[in-house]
C-alpha cells in the first residue's frame, strides 16, 4: 500500500494548479500592466503574452446558486478560470483582449458589478456577523451589503482621490483590519450575567482565563457556582461571551458602532498607519444602519472633494491635520478623540521599512 501523504502544518495549499496556465507559464516574467478601465487590468509578459483581468463584486457568504453562475459565466465568457480576492471579489481572467466586454457586460446582466480597481471604493472586507460567529454585536455582512448599495456609482467608477479601503468588524476584539475607512462594533455596557446558568453551561477558569483585564472572577450567587465582573476593570471588549453565553454582553440599545479611518497596511508612498476614532456611539440600526452610511459617505464626499491626486485617506488627513478633518466634515470632537494612551510612541514601529 502506498505511504499516506504526510500533513502540511503550516502554509497555504499550492496555487499553481488553479491558475491560469498563461499566469502560470510567465509567473515572474510579466513587464507591463496598465488600467484599461474600470474593474479591468492588463499584464503583458516579456515573450509577449498577454492576460486581461476582470474584477466583478460579489458577497462574501454565497449560496450554491450563485456560485454556479460565476463559474458558469467563466466557462462561457472567458476562460474558465477565477480567483476571490481578500475583499470578496472575483476575478476572472482572459487572453483574447476581445473577450473582455462581453464578459464585463454578461456580469452586470446578472448583478455582478465590475469594479473596485485602481481610485476607487474597494469592495468592504467584512468579518463573519451573525451567520458564523458567535460574538458578534452587528451582522457585519448586512452593514457591508447596505453600504456598497450607496456605494455602488464609486465601486464601478474610478473618481476617488487614490484607492479607498473598507472594513467592517462586528467585534472590538476577534476580527477587523486596518482600513482607509473601519465600521467597528463598541459594546458600552459590561455583560449581563444570568446566575442561574453559569454553572451548568461554563467552566469558569477558562472564562477567567479569557478575559484580557482580568477582570472577571469566581463568585458564588444565590448559593451556586457563578461568576462576577470588575465593571472598573472591564473594557466591554466581550471576549467572554464566547465561553459563557450566559455573560450576554449583546445589548438592543447599548451596542453602538464607531467609525475609525486613516488606516494603511502598505508601504506605497507612505508608510503603514494605524487608522484613529472619529465618530462613536452611532446606533447599530439594523437593517440598514443609515447613521452608519451618512457617516461613511459625508468622509468619503470631503475626501473626494479635497485632496490631491493619488493621496490616500492618512495622507490627506496628515497635510490638512486633525483639527482640519473635523472641521471640513462637520464631525463633533470630543475628548474621547484624544489619543492619551499611556503606552504611545510616536512611530510605533509602524513601518516595514529598514532604518538604521
Amino acid at each position: 500500500m502506498a505511504d499516506l501523504r504526510p500533513p502540511v502544518e503550516s502554509g497555504i495549499p499550492d496555487a499553481t494548479p488553479y491558475m491560469h496556465p498563461t499566469m502560470v507559464k510567465n509567473y515572474g516574467k510579466w513587464v507591463y500592466h496598465n488600467h484599461p478601465k474600470a474593474g479591468v487590468l492588463y499584464h503583458r509578459a516579456e515573450n509577449g503574452d498577454e492576460i486581461w483581468t476582470v474584477k466583478a463584486g460579489t458577497q462574501r457568504q454565497m449560496d450554491g446558486y450563485t456560485i454556479r453562475k460565476l463559474a458558469d459565466i467563466a466557462d462561457e465568457f472567458a476562460d474558465g478560470f477565477v480567483r476571490f480576492t481578500t475583499r470578496s471579489n472575483i476575478e476572472y481572467m482572459v487572453t483574447d483582449g476581445k473577450k473582455v466586454e462581453p464578459l464585463i457586460k454578461a456580469l452586470f446582466d446578472n448583478g455582478f458589478p465590475v469594479g473596485g480597481t485602481a481610485n476607487s471604493v474597494s469592495m468592504i472586507a467584512h468579518t463573519q456577523g451573525w451567520l458564523h460567529c458567535d460574538i458578534p454585536g452587528t451582522d457585519a455582512s448586512g452593514v457591508v451589503k447596505a453600504l456598497m448599495d450607496e456605494l455602488y456609482d464609486e465601486f464601478i467608477n474610478c473618481e476617488m482621490p487614490n484607492r479607498v479601503k473598507l472594513s467592517t468588524s462586528c467585534c472590538e476584539i476577534n476580527c477587523g483590519g486596518q482600513a482607509d475607512i473601519a465600521i467597528i462594533v463598541q459594546h458600552t455596557k459590561p455583560p449581563k450575567i444570568n446566575h442561574d446558568l453559569v454553572a451548568n453551561v461554563c467552566e469558569r477558569p477558562s472564562v477567567v482565563a479569557r478575559c484580557p483585564v482580568a477582570a472577571i472572577r469566581p463568585a458564588l450567587v444565590n448559593g451556586k457556582p457563578s461568576l462576577e465582573v470588575d465593571e472598573k476593570k472591564c473594557i466591554c471588549c466581550g471576549a467572554c461571551y464566547p465561553p459563557c453565553p450566559p455573560m450576554q454582553i449583546n445589548d438592543p440599545e447599548h451596542s453602538k458602532i464607531a467609525i475609525w479611518v486613516g488606516g494603511k497596511n502598505s508601504n506605497a508612498r507612505s508608510r503603514p498607519t494605524f487608522h484613529k476614532l472619529v465618530a462613536a456611539g452611532l446606533p447599530n440600526n439594523v437593517p440598514r444602519w443609515p447613521e452608519v452610511g451618512e457617516v461613511v459617505k459625508k468622509i468619503l464626499n470631503v475626501y473626494k472633494a479635497d485632496a490631491r491626486p493619488w493621496e490616500r485617506m492618512a495622507d490627506w488627513i496628515d497635510r490638512i491635520g486633525w483639527p482640519g478633518f473635523f472641521e471640513k466634515t462637520g464631525l463633533p470632537f470630543t475628548k474621547y478623540h484624544i489619543d492619551d494612551w499611556k503606552g504611545h510612541r510616536r512611530t510605533l514601529n509602524a513601518s516595514a521599512h529598514i532604518r538604521f
